[in-house]
């Protein structure tokens, strides 16, 4: 299997519609990069859950998942299921994010999520991010719109555990979700995992990948 690097990591961007979808979907990878890279910079933007307990919940989650991180994040209030309505003050929010910090790397939703905050925030992120690589993260649902991902990044048994021992910790207001369970984050990671020949996963769509193979 050929792995292809993204070179160096200095800064990160994380996106998501709702607080614990970062989490949700590339907690793992960000406890890898975090404990790999002391010191990197995660620039992350949640749309939804500002000024309530929630927020609470994502600032107390994203530091432990982002462990030794220079971590900035946003967490606005814009209505949950309502962002294609919102879409103005949306858009605006992301690209005020691009001109705070110029990533690497971005975490986001995918374009063909099912749920339609996500698919709006990430439809977006290219508008403003025209020449970054962008990985779009896995959230499961009742929808059943998992697809065939194409980039993997492999997560130790020791991080595949301390997500989903996080995700319980720190989302409290999630645990009464039928979905919301360590079998259901093990079971998905242990899925991708197979097919990138590894014990656990977590898997990304990529709509655009440039190559730097004479480098």
């Amino acid at each position: 299997m050929i792995r292809l690097g993204a070179g160096p990591l200095e800064r990160i961007v994380a996106v998501g519609a709702h607080c614990d979808d970062i989490a949700i979907g590339a907690g793992g990878t960000l406890l890898t990069l975090c404990h790999a890279r002391p010191g990197i910079r995660v620039d992350a933007l949640v749309l939804s859950g500002g000024g309530t307990d929630r927020e609470q919940e994502e600032r107390a989650a994203l530091a432990a998942f982002c462990p030794g991180a220079d971590l900035r994040l946003t967490v606005l209030k814009l209505p949950d299921g309502r962002m294609p309505v919102h879409w103005d003050e949306a858009k605006a929010a992301v690209e005020e994010l691009r001109g705070q910090t110029d990533p690497d790397l971005i975490l986001a939703p995918r374009t063909d999520d099912a749920h339609q905050d996500h698919r709006g925030l990430a439809k977006l992120i290219p508008t403003a991010f025209r020449d970054h690589l962008v990985l779009g993260y896995e959230i499961v649902k009742w929808d059943g719109d998992l697809g065939r991902p194409a980039a993997y990044q492999p997560l130790s048994p020791e991080i595949a555990e301390q997500k989903v021992r996080l995700l319980q910790e720190h989302y409290p207001s999630q645990r009464h979700r039928p979905w919301y369970d360590r079998e259901a984050f093990l079971g998905l990671a242990r899925i991708r995992g197979i097919e990138c020949h590894a014990r656990y996963a977590e898997a990304f769509a990529v709509t655009k990948l440039t190559l730097n193979l004479g480098g």
